[in-house]
């Protein structure tokens, strides 16, 4: 009996070395929490002090090289809440790549980089096109759907919720496509309360 229970505690030993081998497991759930808390703070700040209704605006009259200022204070807010979201994704990984006692650089880090970085970028050349042609409505939409298609490639490469977390997102940005006058709202139940669940779900299942 003691040799059979010796046997399963080496499998799963086993497992879990092959598992952290080949999946970066230091995302934390407090930085799905913290990006979905900045994100509905810039959604509100938008909306309430910017005064941005993507689908009620037109700004089909936007000519080469010019943007309207309440657009470029979005822009502006939407950088500012980007780089809090990924410095403290970064921060929070690396803390907890150390009391695991790994590297938070490794071969799967950069695959995982790698399969999200492609859709991210050809996302965001989309994005900067439609501002460039005025179709504004449409940020959300493709930001939600290009998003999701990131998490969804890179999610071989972590945790199995990063997958479904992609497609809902991507559902979202379907969603958003087609009810563009509530684009901003959509896009903060997304990027919002979306990663919020998510990372409470995490950080319970897997950090507690």
């Amino acid at each position: 009996m003691k040799e059979r229970q010796d046997y399963i505690q080496d499998i799963a030993e086993m497992r879990l070395m092959m598992e952290r081998s080949s999946k970066f497991l230091s995302l934390s759930g407090w930085a799905g929490i913290m990006a979905g808390i900045y994100a509905l703070s810039g959604a509100y700040i938008a909306w309430k002090y910017l005064d941005f209704h993507p689908g009620e605006t037109d700004y089909s009259t936007i000519t080469s090289g010019t943007l309207p200022s309440d657009l470029l204070k979005v822009i502006l807010l939407a950088t500012i809440m980007l780089i809090m979201a990924l410095s403290t994704a970064l921060f929070l990984s690396y803390r907890k790549s150390i009391k695991r006692g790994e590297k938070i650089w490794n071969a799967t880090a950069r695959r995982l980089l790698v399969n999200m970085a492609i859709p991210l970028i050809a996302g965001g050349l989309l994005i900067l096109i439609f501002i460039s042609k005025g179709l504004i409505a449409f940020i959300a939409p493709f930001s939600l759907l290009f998003y999701g298609l990131a998490l969804f490639t890179a999610g071989k490469f972590t945790y199995d919720e990063v997958k479904f977390l992609g497609m809902i997102q991507m559902a979202l940005g379907l969603l958003s496509s087609c009810f563009v006058e509530y684009g901003l709202l959509i896009w903060a139940i997304g990027f919002g309360i979306v990663h919020i669940i998510y990372g409470v779900y995490i950080h319970y299942r897997y950090e507690r």
